[in-house]
């Protein structure tokens, strides 16, 4: 990615921001980055590094943000037609003793799958094989009844790695590198490190010392957390979190994997899952991304997809101290450089079929008004009442699929006459007219005789 230019105010407030983290947070390396529309526009590094070499290059082990690629590496086989994510893990992965939960329910760690493989601590510890793996879970690891809530599970992600290994025949990381990293050019993104590499370091609690942490190869624990990676691998990851997929995975899988599914238990809703990433509400934006701690490590990648901000940090500690005087990068740019609307554009001209379907609209006694957007969307805009808003995407002639609240994939049918003119409008069974119950003979149930009292 290329860089851009912020305004030296934000510039400065960025850096003191990452400045405190690393100090405050007592870590011996930090590495910050911000992306706008697909840029890296800011960058910031602290802390010791090798003479002569780029802190934007040196890798350091991201942890469970594997579990991000992992995921999308799922649904593309979702979308090749290989799985389907309501299919119980059994049906591709035997053996296993949670063989009824589904891919979906490991994607979102509902599955009451245990957190760790049973045996040694896996982070600390040489991985197992595939072999090594299956025995380790025969026991000890369902803890609860599927769906029930949100346990988040390592384990899980482990047997998602097994399922992509099955049905691709070649390593989950070869999966991971042929058919995302590559295609996106996130080169310095590796199962193992590859130099320049940071090393992994314990800060004692008490004093001012450190002691290096040894690396684990996770083997089959692996898509629970063994990539390294550098902040401007994960500035494109944050781009493609954003919506900047390129040909790797179609819109609408994104968009179906940063739903929020199941919410964390123990708070307040704020917090939830979705398809492989974690969707967390704070301070009125919604941030989409996922956390990674191994020995040694912490990372972090953060999205606002709203306005195509993303925010990224490595640093080579086990546990990095507060600091909570560190400004937000959100804040900062929410502040600096507020994020302005896309300029409106007037179209040369609109499907006068289309054109005609604008304006109100009852659904009953409640008034919606239906606008025209680019390509053939549309929007419903509620006006009293009852009246669910929504946007519509066309899936063929006359047919539209609604993208949001009540209406989120229901479909919009357009009902004609034999003339081609428009009666009313089917969504999932509800009828809209253009006037409050009129026509009353497609109402079903049929309307009381004689309609509206008039005189």
């Amino acid at each position: 990615m290329t860089g851009a230019s912020l305004l030296p105010t934000t510039t400065r407030r960025l850096d003191r921001s990452t400045a405190i983290r690393q100090a405050r947070g007592r870590v011996p390396s930090l590495v910050t980055g911000v992306v706008r529309d697909g840029e890296l526009v800011h960058s910031c590094a602290r802390g010791s590094f090798a003479p002569d070499v780029d802190p934007l290059q040196v890798q350091y082990r991201i942890g469970s943000i594997t579990k991000t690629f992992v995921a999308v590496a799922v649904m593309r086989l979702r979308d090749a037609g290989r799985l389907g994510l309501d299919t119980p893990i059994g049906d591709h992965v035997p053996g296993t003793p949670f063989a009824s939960v589904t891919i979906a329910q490991l994607l979102t760690h509902t599955g009451g799958v245990s957190a760790e493989l049973p045996g040694a601590w896996w982070e600390r510890s040489p991985g197992p094989d595939r072999v090594g793996l299956h025995e380790a879970m025969r026991s000890g690891t369902v803890l609860a009844r599927a769906g029930r809530h949100v346990h988040y599970s390592n384990l899980g992600f482990a047997v998602l790695g097994d399922l992509v290994e099955r049905l691709t025949d070649r390593p989950w990381h070869e999966v991971v590198t042929d058919e995302i990293l590559a295609p996106l050019g996130m080169s310095r993104t590796t199962a193992l490190p590859v130099a320049p590499s940071a090393t992994g370091y314990a800060v004692h609690p008490h004093a001012d010392v450190l002691l290096p942490e040894a690396v684990q190869d996770a083997r089959a624990m692996g898509p629970a957390g063994q990539l390294w990676s550098t902040v401007p691998d994960l500035g494109r990851w944050a781009a493609f979190v954003a919506g900047d997929t390129g040909e790797v995975l179609s819109p609408d899988s994104l968009e179906e994997m940063c739903e929020p599914v199941a919410a964390t238990e123990g708070n307040d809703g704020s917090r939830t899952r979705g398809l492989g990433f974690e969707i967390v509400r704070e301070r009125g934006r919604l941030v989409t991304g996922h956390g990674g701690s191994m020995p040694g490590f912490q990372a972090s990648l953060r999205v606002d997809r709203a306005t195509r901000t993303g925010v990224v940090m490595v640093l080579n500690a086990t546990t990095a101290g507060e600091a909570q005087d560190a400004e937000d990068p959100f804040d900062v740019l929410d502040e600096c450089e507020p994020r302005l609307p896309d300029a409106w554009f007037a179209q040369d001209a609109v499907p006068r079929d289309l054109l005609a379907l604008t304006g109100s609209w009852f659904w009953g006694t409640s008034e919606g008004v239906l606008r025209l957007l680019p390509d053939g969307w549309l929007q419903l805009d509620s006006v009293s009442g009852m009246m669910p808003p929504s946007r519509f995407r066309p899936t063929g002639e006359d047919t539209w699929v609604g993208l949001h609240r009540y209406f989120r994939g229901e479909t919009l049918r357009v009902v004609r006459d034999a003339h081609g003119a428009a009666t009313h409008l089917d969504i999932g069974t509800f009828v809209l007219t253009r006037r409050p119950y009129e026509p009353g003979d497609v109402i079903p149930g049929g309307m009381h005789e004689g309609g509206w009292p008039t005189t």
